[in-house]
Order: structure tokens, then sequence, then C-alpha cells
């Protein structure tokens, strides 16, 4: 099957190489030649524009795949191709937007005649092996014709075990790519799971930031600890409650760096956290876990603890997130 992808950063080149390892063919375009140029090399046929790219797209319906950052970059990516494709053509956001700009898209795009699909894209830089999760909105239809791309970017089912009582729902779901409903449906579900993910590194971070402190000299000598975090989080990994992909991530770093010496404590967000507030409050859902660990890493460019360093070294894992400096001016 042929498709387009536009954006070849950390992602969407992964993306494009996956898609070329399962017999797909691949015309991809970026900013940037050498992104081009080396995934010609992998295979790819190189585009020069989005024009150049839609022109290169000879099977029909045609299928781009944009995966770029969220806001105006998208935005523009979305516009210019939307006015390039034809009735029946499909353009899918692979990136984070948030799901009213898919609802919106949706609707401009289908006056064309073009189907619009938000796919939610989770796998960060280890999806080339690992595979993608992913969480799709819009046309029915036209996720049922691309359903070869999705199952080439999913992970398959793997070695996890089955969950009983599924019964007759979609199979795909167990292979690790899900229908989620009509447009800005797969963009919501991952924002959710981001919020969560929050949580979760929040937890985890917290944690290992009490363990650290436990050798205080405040505290009475006989109940002082000096523990080995990297050997807690080893022995968390074997057989506990709290055994997770980000506890995988936490080890390797506490092992190659035991104080997060290399992360100033100072911590991003990505829009989808504060996107999972918003629709909290929009609903009237309480949700104080997630909006807690929001607030920490707004609280994190001002003051830090080591917690916030673990926040860092599990973004730097699973996404290759590289924090902002110590002292750099706060992302509004």
């Amino acid at each position: 099957m042929q498709i387009g992808v536009i954006g070849l950063g950390r992602m969407g080149g992964n993306i494009v190489r996956r898609l070329i390892r399962a017999g797909h063919s691949c015309v991809v375009f970026d900013a940037n030649p050498k992104a081009v140029a080396g995934l010609v090399e992998a295979g790819a046929v190189g585009a020069t524009s989005l024009a150049d790219l839609a022109a290169k797209l000879d099977q029909r319906p045609r299928a781009a795949w944009v995966m770029l950052p969220s806001g105006a970059v998208t935005e523009a990516a979305v516009a210019e191709l939307g006015g390039l494709m034809e009735a029946g053509d499909i353009l899918i956001d692979g990136g984070n937007s948030n799901f009213k700009d898919d609802v919106r898209r949706a609707k401009a795009l289908a006056g064309r005649g073009v189907r619009y699909m938000d796919v939610g894209t989770s796998g960060g830089v280890w999806g080339l092996e690992r595979g993608y999760c992913l969480m799709i909105g819009g046309e029915r239809a036209a996720f049922e014709f691309l359903d070869p791309i999705f199952a080439a970017l999913a992970p398959g089912i793997g070695d996890i075990p089955r969950t009983e009582g599924r019964g007759a729902r979609d199979p795909r779901v167990e292979q690790g790519y899900l229908y989620a409903g009509p447009s800005g449906a797969g963009h919501f579900v991952k924002m959710i799971h981001n919020g969560i993910e929050y949580g979760m590194m929040q937890a985890i971070a917290e944690g290992f930031d009490i363990l650290r402190n436990r050798g205080s000299e405040k505290l009475p000598a006989d109940e002082r600890y000096d523990f080995d975090l990297a050997d807690v989080a080893e022995v968390w990994r074997r057989g506990s409650v709290v055994t997770s992909w980000l506890l995988d991530l936490s080890a390797d770093a506490l092992a190659g760096d035991g104080q997060l010496e290399h992360f100033s404590g100072h911590v991003e967000d990505s829009g989808e956290g504060r996107w999972t507030i918003e629709a909290a409050i929009e609903q009237a859902v309480p949700a104080d876990v997630l909006a807690a660990a929001l607030f920490v890493r707004f609280r994190s460019r001002q003051q830090h603890t080591f917690a916030e360093k673990m926040l860092s070294a599990m973004r730097l894992g699973f996404g290759g997130h590289v924090e902002a400096p110590e002292g750099s001016k706060p992302k509004a």
C-alpha cells in the first residue's frame, strides 16, 4: 500500500522505516532535505514539497500522514495538503493535536470530499522495534481502507496475556490499534492516555524522592536509610504490582546516574496534560491526581526536587525529550 508521510523527526522517520519493512511504499517530505535523503536510502520516494508529494502519490484514493508538532506547523500542513487532495483522499494527523481542532478540520475538509483522520500515536522513540499503539478517529470506511497501514505500525499481540471475556469485540484492539469513533475521538483517547501518563510518572517520581531523602540528618539516626535507588527500581521490576515500562526507564536512568545529575529538574509539558484537565472541567469530572501532576511541572520551572529529575529521566527515555537547561525561560 502507498502512503505519504510528512514530518520525518524522531517518530515520523521511524514510522516510515517500519512501514517499508512491512512492504509498504512511502513518499516522504520534510523541511530538512537530509531527513528526506536518509529515508530515500532506506527505500522511500523523496519529495521536495507538499505539492510534489501529492503528485507522486499515484494510488487512488491517496493517503497522507502528517507527523508534525501540534499547533501552527500542523495547521499549515493540513491546510495546504487539503487543498492538494481530491474527493475520497485521506489526510491523517498522527501528531498530538487538540481533538477540537480535529473536529473543525474534518468539517472543513469534508466540504471538498477529503476524509480526515486523527491518529493518536504512542510509542515514542522505541516505536520502530516495539510498534506503535494507535488510537484512531474519523470515518469508519477510511479506517477500514487503511487497516494494512495500521496493522503494520501496531505492535501486535506479542507476549501480553489475552484478556478473558472479550468475546466478539474487535480483535484488532489486541493487536494494538483501536477505532475510537468519529473525528476527534482518536486524539481524545490519546489525550487522556497522556494525562494518565503524567499521573503515573509523578507517583513514581515522588516515591523515589521519598526514598532518596530517607537518609536525611533531620530524622532519628536509627530510622535513617541509605537506599540504592537503582537497586530498588530493579527489584520492583521483578514481579511487583508497580512493574511498568515507566519503571523500566527509571531503572535504566538510575543505573547510569544514581543522582540524576545530568538533569536540571526543569520539566516541560507537551499540551495534552492541560487539555485533559480542561476536558475534566468541561465535563465536571474530578481529576485530582492528574491536575496535581500538571501543576508540579509548572512549579518545576521555578523550583525543583529530585522527583522532577526522575520525570525528566522518564521523558528522555520514552520520547527522547531533552528538557530546557537551568535558568531558561519557561513555556507559556
